[in-house]
């Protein structure tokens, strides 16, 4: 399974790779467009390959999604650590009560007692 993973990865970057390499050209990237640069009086622009702003779109659009994903799933991971608490708390209650159970009797027949 383990070399699988990686063939996949090497498949990947090959792809990422060949990408990257086919898109080399410098485009401007402009804040606003033409008319409305016109209207505030500037217009900032960066140039960059093609490749950086894909991937990097790329990125940005995992980051918000992971973000996301986390938020959403927030309710499930606070009900899962109430739970984990209930059923700590119930795990103490029943170790005292077998404490309490088996109280001034012999340690080898309470033993025995708490297995069955």
């Amino acid at each position: 399974m383990r070399y699988i993973r990686y063939a996949v990865l090497v498949v990947l970057a090959f792809g990422l790779i060949s990408v990257c390499l086919a898109n080399r050209a410098v485009v401007d990237i402009k804040l606003l467009p033409e008319a409305f640069a016109e209207l505030a009086g500037m217009n900032p622009a960066i140039s960059l390959p093609l490749f950086v702003i894909v991937l990097g779109g790329v990125g940005v659009g995992l980051a918000i999604g992971y973000v996301l994903e986390y938020l959403r799933e927030h309710k499930h991971r606070r009900e899962a650590r109430l739970q984990r608490g209930e059923a700590r708390k119930l795990s103490r209650e029943v170790k005292k009560l077998k404490k309490q159970k088996n109280e001034g009797k012999d340690e080898v027949l309470a033993l025995l007692e708490d297995a069955t």
